[in-house]
């Protein structure tokens, strides 16, 4: 099927195929990253690139990506550009998660602490100072 035979989606239509609010596709639209075709009364039509591209970015922003970012790598002209833009991305999507992971064993530590009081445990007084390589607390 062409892509110019699928029916255009309203406003309405395509933010909530994604759980979206209307508005913001239309934020979306005035930082750059939507331009839906018009109808003669103004109102705007999406079709398949739109839902590709709102797809995208709402993949992008769930990766932590911003506006900004999504942006940059939607305009980047070449491949290279858009890998060069995936890889300082993914450095640092990797060092968020190392940072999530050490939160999440801080909340482990919490939960299996002896400790009555967890601000009274020294290994979570060191984790909260020096940072994360948690153990097991071995004393109550």
């Amino acid at each position: 099927m062409k892509s110019s035979t699928v029916p255009a989606m309203g406003i309405g239509e395509l933010a909530a195929r994604y759980g979206l609010a209307a508005h913001v596709l239309r934020h979306w639209e005035a930082v750059g990253l939507l331009s839906p075709a018009r109808q003669p009364n103004g109102r705007r039509r999406y079709g398949p690139e739109d839902d590709a591209r709102v797809a995208l970015i709402v993949r992008a922003k769930e990766t932590g990506a911003s506006l900004e970012q999504i942006r940059d790598l939607v305009a980047a002209g070449d491949g290279t550009r858009r890998r060069e833009i995936l890889v300082r991305h993914r450095d640092a999507l990797a060092r968020r998660m190392e940072r999530l992971r050490s939160e999440l064993e801080a909340i482990e530590h919490v939960l299996e602490c002896p400790h009555e009081d967890v601000f009274e445990c020294p290994q979570f007084q060191r984790m909260l100072t020096a940072g994360p390589t948690w153990e097991a607390c071995d004393s109550a």
